[in-house]
């Protein structure tokens, strides 16, 4: 009888320990250090340009505003303004709305607290430095870093790099060998995240430290305020949350079981070729 080729499923190492180890430790610290930093925002729920809050030019802002007696919420960006009542300046169970920025499901702690918003913050933000630490010194020596997440310079050419969109775009993914590798567009998106968008938020962070401005003031002319440096720290956070967003969505569409067990366990299933009588 003649043979023909069927693929087969086969079980592969695709994370180390240690990759996973602080992977979900990262999901742990970046989802608190988030919560807990919006509850900072509601102290003041506006952002600004420069040094200085120049409060009647927010380049955006959420608040409560009355209209026709009933208490609405308004967010602007820029010269745009939106209802966003119920989620974004006025919010909360009927009869117990209240006036904030984000909602008290987005916070910790849920309840009103600036004090308590920067405990969480400053604890998870160690939390977060250290295990990012420990990660990229790993990734650095043992060669993660340059060997799993470094795009090849075929990978950077623009006629790969669009052959990897459109195909992302069809919901097409790799398969075989090449599913053992991250491809260009993972690489280029972890490594945007871990070496710009990271560290940038950490820099801002320390820079609208009044005691470490006094230790280190170049941060404030870097970023131009430490306005400036808020709304950068904001919209770095915004960006990885777009990121996690994204992520998740790949993460489903390209086989939720296989990438949640390829991050506990470090196996990851592909297809092989394989012989059938």
């Amino acid at each position: 009888m003649a043979e023909k080729r069927r693929p087969e499923k086969v079980l592969v190492r695709r994370h180390s320990a240690l990759t996973r180890i602080t992977h979900w430790l990262n999901v742990l610290a970046i989802s608190m250090l988030l919560m807990s930093g919006l509850q900072i925002f509601n102290a003041h729920p506006a952002l600004y340009w420069g040094s200085a809050s120049s409060f009647d030019q927010p380049w955006i802002s959420m608040s409560m505003k009355e209209v026709a007696d009933t208490p609405r919420g308004v967010t602007t960006l820029g010269p745009l303004t939106f209802d966003t009542t119920g989620l974004f300046g006025w919010s909360g169970a009927p009869g117990m709305q209240e006036k904030r920025g984000f909602p008290a499901w987005a916070t910790i702690p849920s309840y009103r607290s600036l004090a308590d918003g920067r405990r969480w913050h400053f604890f998870f933000a160690w939390f977060f430095v250290i295990n990012g630490l420990v990660y990229l010194a790993w990734g650095l020596i043992g060669g993660h870093i340059r060997k799993d997440l470094w795009p090849t310079r075929d990978q950077l050419s623009p006629r790969h790099l669009l052959h990897e969109i459109a195909t992302h775009a069809r919901l097409k993914f790799p398969k075989g060998e090449e599913a053992r590798r991250y491809n260009a567009l993972q690489k280029l998106a972890y490594l945007a995240v871990i070496l710009v968008l990271l560290p940038l938020m950490l820099l801002t962070g320390l820079t609208m430290s009044p005691g470490f401005d006094a230790t280190v003031p170049q941060l404030l002319d870097l970023f131009g305020g430490r306005q400036s440096a808020r709304s950068i720290h904001f919209i770095s956070a915004s960006l990885i949350v777009a990121f996690v967003v994204l992520h998740l969505v790949m993460v489903v569409v390209s086989g939720l079981w296989n990438n949640i067990r390829s991050m506990i366990t470090g196996r990851y299933a592909i297809e092989v070729e394989g012989d059938e009588a």
